[in-house]
């Protein structure tokens, strides 16, 4: 009886043991917030017509500008990196999907045996009594051909889990691709019109050298005739060189934009083809903001950011089931003699075996709780990361509604300053060759009027630029 109350008590601590050991350590886990406002900034329209449901393709409307894209999309080396990516993904969901199966092989062996007379192997193969055909060879030798199975029973879904997670990986990778093509687009095109506008730049300056060579030579003429100092002449000519310096400097620029288009678009330097005439007619396209709700969906950075958030939630699951009891059932069956001839003697050569096991962490859990703690760290982490892009993806498209509103308004002003400073400088030129205006009033309005064009042209640009940036940061140009 008392050995029976003992063996009951060790029984019991032994079952509490184990619940004990299977207990998970309570963690607080942070939840993500995907609380947006109802409308941007500066913007209190919930229309929910989206500029993004354009491709790219009937957004931008210029064909050569088109064809760089298309050959970036090709060609790029970072877009190419990033498909690799995707395909590093695809086999982790392949490799974690095998875990989830059982394993199944062929086994082949061969081995040699002498057991000592005087061992229990030694005394009972003395003992067993075979005929002689089959006389058992000395040293003993075994062969062996089995069919061998091994399966993790996934009592608490961890495979599953980390199936799964492996799964929302890939998408995340996917969605890094997104946003690689998005930004992609969006800096061909900010850089094309760049160039576009440089080409303008430079038939600005080209014209103002030719206006100011002849200005040169008409105050050469009057110093001739007396009407005016060698110190005029000088100033002329040091502002022909200024415009000339300015010029190298503008196709200096004209150069490393190509560079950088051809670059981005996986090529070595060359030409680009472009209608640098167009670049005045071009108009700002009229941006349709949608809502700040719709970034959640079209942003492929946000999206991203969103699977990498569940993959780290299924990561934490996966290390809570470390703490739990693993089952893993094994099986063999084949043949087996200790001559090759007889491997096809059945029933006598068959081999057969099933076996189960289970085992729990019970003591020194250091490690699972450290993988346990960093798990859910990570996941916090995503939570944070998963706000802050939603956050940032919310100021890039306010800040760039608001860029094309005052953009738009600086334009009308540019527009209004050139064509004053134009008329400054044809009564100034008038007076001049009237002796009515001193030299330095030419010089100082020429000069005026041609940083005003060029800024005009800048102002453009950066129209044009803003309309790429929403376009960019509402999720446009990756569908």
């Amino acid at each position: 009886m008392l050995k029976k109350r003992i063996y009951q008590s060790l029984s019991a601590a032994c079952l509490t043991l184990a619940v004990g050991a299977c207990k998970a350590p309570t963690l607080v886990q942070k939840t993500e917030s995907r609380a947006v406002p109802a409308s941007f900034t500066g913007s209190p329209s919930t229309d929910s017509t989206n500029v993004t449901r354009m491709p790219w393709q009937e957004f931008f409307t210029d064909p050569s500008l088109v064809a760089l894209i298309d050959t970036a999309l090709l060609r790029n080396q970072e877009l190419n990196i990033t498909r690799q990516e995707i395909e590093i993904a695809r086999q982790e969901v392949r490799a974690r999907k095998g875990e989830y199966l059982p394993t199944v092989g062929l086994g082949i062996g061969a081995g040699v045996e002498k057991a000592a007379r005087y061992t229990l192997p030694g005394a009972t193969e003395e003992s067993i009594d075979i005929k002689p055909a089959r006389a058992t060879p000395d040293p003993l030798t075994n062969f062996q051909v089995a069919a061998l199975a091994s399966w993790e029973v996934d009592i608490w879904h961890k495979l599953r889990n980390a199936r799964q997670a492996a799964a929302a990986r890939y998408l995340a990778s996917v969605e890094g691709k997104n946003f690689t093509v998005t930004n992609l687009v969006a800096e061909i095109a900010n850089s094309y019109y760049e160039l576009l506008a440089l080409d303008n730049q430079l038939a600005i300056i080209r014209q103002n050298l030719e206006n100011q060579s002849n200005a040169l030579k008409a105050v050469r003429l009057q110093k001739d005739a007396a009407r005016v100092t060698e110190l005029a002449v000088r100033r002329f000519e040091a502002q022909v060189h200024h415009t000339q310096a300015i010029q190298y400097a503008i196709q200096q620029r004209i150069t490393e934009t190509e560079n950088r288009i051809n670059f981005l678009a996986g090529r070595y330097p060359q030409p680009v083809v472009r209608n640098d005439a167009s670049f005045n007619d071009l108009v700002p396209k009229a941006m349709q903001a949608g809502v700040p709700a719709q970034l959640l969906q079209n942003r492929p950075d946000v999206r991203q950011a969103e699977q990498n958030l569940v993959a780290a939630k299924l990561d934490v699951q996966v290390a809570r089931a470390n703490f739990y009891p693993s089952l893993r059932i094994t099986g063999a069956v084949g043949s087996a003699a200790f001559q090759p001839g007889l491997l096809a003697t059945l029933p006598e050569s068959v081999l057969l075996s099933v076996a189960g096991d289970m085992a729990a962490p019970l003591i020194n859990k250091n490690g699972i709780k450290a993988t346990y703690y960093g798990a859910n760290a990570r996941q916090t982490q995503a939570v944070y990361n998963y706000e802050r892009t939603v956050l940032n993806a919310y100021v890039e498209v306010a800040n760039q509604l608001a860029s094309i509103s005052n953009l738009a308004k600086a334009y009308d002003e540019k527009s209004r300053e050139v064509e004053a400073l134009n008329q400054s400088s044809t009564i100034s030129s008038s007076l001049f060759n009237s002796a009515r205006a001193d030299y330095t009033e030419v010089l100082f309005t020429q000069r005026d009027a041609l940083e005003s064009k060029f800024d005009l042209v800048e102002t453009k640009m950066q129209q044009l630029n803003a309309t790429v940036n929403v376009y960019r940061a509402l999720g446009g140009g990756w569908k």
